[in-house]
């Protein structure tokens, strides 16, 4: 017997959602691959899942080729027509839910709860594509010359490249797929290198629906692979848009390389995230969002609370307060339901985590919670909690991925706010307060400059049923809810005259 997880009775139910010792990393109506093999490995305990066979360049180019084919049969599906596949592909990802959640966890190493809530994600995003195929449109406009109509026409940008990052391998491969093939686009789908047994499993769920509604498997198309796919997918201009969720630093290079070619983009990146806490807060409400938003998944999600802004007069008490709520946090095995804490995604995490600490230290930080590798097998840390740093302080500036969250001291809601907004990233942020008025400023154009701006609740734990993403370094780029269906179309102005006679905009005669 070998030495994979995947081969051991405690991890058969990984069979259940189709997956092997080996496994094909390619899909485009067939399964293949011949690239690269990779294993996937479990960061709670180092040990190897299952292998991957990577896509080649070769296989790439077969890929795009079938999924530009497939469009032109999925493109001519009326759209609540589509929303009826999507709506099958939700009900398919709901019959394996925790199964599916199961392996985010073991694969990623979030906890199980939260592997279920990624997947509940998708299931959530495609009940919401399925109501939107019957409303996505655009008005018709009053024209200034009679017998005139002037109509907003709407139709998908065509194939949507999608590159996701290993925090979330689920959630937002589903937020970019359920609305993208509502407006009637075909996806290829490049998952991150480290959680490639989620991809895979993924799409077999989504191209068995393909399956049975006898459409093109290549619908839903998926190439396995490391920065040579990601790299070809950006310089392709046969993706007509890229979605990438991903670091600051790598999107950056996508960015330069889309735009090159005038391509469209849809970043989600990075985020150092705060949460500001005023004198008149209710602590009661504070102390498990801080917690919550610092320590959920390990410190690594775009969303998390990085950064702690404290008012001078209750810095003591919720300094206290959140240290005694850390020790009391339940770290295990991420698949154990009462485990509310797990490891990090892989030993380089670990590294980083350290680098961070002793930067932290040198800057003139106190750890006073924290700071270690736990003894145990696995990319374990501790939460980790530093005091005494100054908000500009390099390390407090600089998004790390881990489970470290900065404390600072604030007299003034002016500082606050400007401190808020000093970062480069602009993605969540958050006040604790009773005072309507602050709220207010708080929302509006001289508060957070953020894309989540949240009021008693934490940086993280977004609804669908918004628009998600952020400012400035975070990318721009809006996905899920409210009108971000419009990022995957294209808009045409139509001037229809229904009249005999050619009258022109603006007054103008030509005779």
């Amino acid at each position: 017997m070998s030495g994979l997880l995947i081969n051991q009775p405690k991890y058969s139910w990984l069979k259940e959602l189709g997956l092997s010792e080996n496994n094909h990393g390619v899909y485009n109506g067939t399964w293949g691959g011949s690239g690269e093999v990779v294993t996937s490995y479990c960061p709670a305990n180092n040990e190897p899942i299952a292998r991957v066979t990577q896509a080649t360049l070769a296989e790439y180019e077969e890929t795009i080729q079938k999924a530009r084919e497939a469009w032109k049969i999925w493109a001519d599906i009326p759209a609540p027509k589509r929303g009826e596949i999507v709506r099958q592909i939700g009900d398919a990802l709901r019959k394996k839910i925790k199964v599916l959640g199961s392996l985010v966890s073991l694969e990623m190493g979030k906890i199980y709860v939260e592997g279920v809530g990624e997947v509940q994600e998708y299931v959530d995003v495609c009940d919401y594509a399925v109501g939107l195929s019957r409303m996505i449109g655009g008005p018709i406009l009053p024209s200034e010359r009679p017998g005139h109509a002037l109509i907003e026409q709407w139709n998908p940008v065509g194939l949507v490249g999608i590159i996701t990052a290993f925090n979330f391998p689920v959630a937002v491969y589903g937020w970019n797929n359920a609305i993208a093939l509502t407006c009637g686009n075909v996806c290829l789908w490049k998952g991150a290198p480290t959680t490639p047994l989620t991809s895979v499993a993924v799409t077999k769920i989504v191209a068995e629906v393909l399956e049975q509604n006898n459409l093109p498997g290549a619908i839903c198309s998926m190439t396995c692979g490391g920065a040579d796919i990601g790299t070809a997918m950006a310089k392709d201009e046969r993706v007509d848009l890229l979605s990438f969720t991903g670091s600051t630093h790598v999107g950056k290079m996508v960015a330069m390389m889309v735009q090159e070619r005038f391509g469209r983009k849809l970043l989600e990146l990075g985020g150092n995230n705060a949460i500001i806490v005023f004198e008149d807060a209710d602590l009661n409400l504070v102390v498990p969002s801080a917690v919550f938003a610092s320590v959920g998944t390990a410190g690594q999600r775009c969303t998390t609370t990085r950064r702690l802004m404290l008012h001078e007069s209750v810095h003591d008490t919720v300094v206290a307060r959140v240290i005694k709520a850390y020790k009391q946090v339940r770290i295990g095995d991420p698949w154990d339901p009462s485990t509310l804490y797990g490891p990090l995604h892989t030993k380089q995490a670990v590294e980083q985590y350290l680098a961070a600490v002793e930067q932290a230290k040198q800057q003139g930080g106190t750890v006073v919670c924290g700071g270690k590798v736990m003894d145990r097998p696995g990319n374990y840390v501790e939460p980790t909690i530093i005091t005494g740093l100054a908000h500009d302080a390099p390390i407090v500036q600089t998004e790390t991925f881990v489970p470290i969250l900065y404390v600072l001291k604030f007299k003034t809601e002016e500082e606050a706010f400007a401190w808020n907004n000093e970062v480069k990233q602009g993605l969540s942020s958050s006040i604790f307060t009773k005072d309507m008025g602050r709220v207010f400023r708080w929302l509006g154009p001289k508060g957070s400059d953020c894309g989540i701006v949240n009021v008693n609740i934490p940086t993280s734990g977004a609804e669908i049923g918004g628009a998600f993403g952020g400012e400035k370094h975070t990318g721009g780029g809006r996905e899920s809810g409210s009108d971000s269906w419009k990022q995957y179309m294209r808009r045409s102005t139509c001037t229809i005259n229904y009249s005999k006679d050619l009258p022109l905009a603006q007054g103008i005669k030509f005779e």
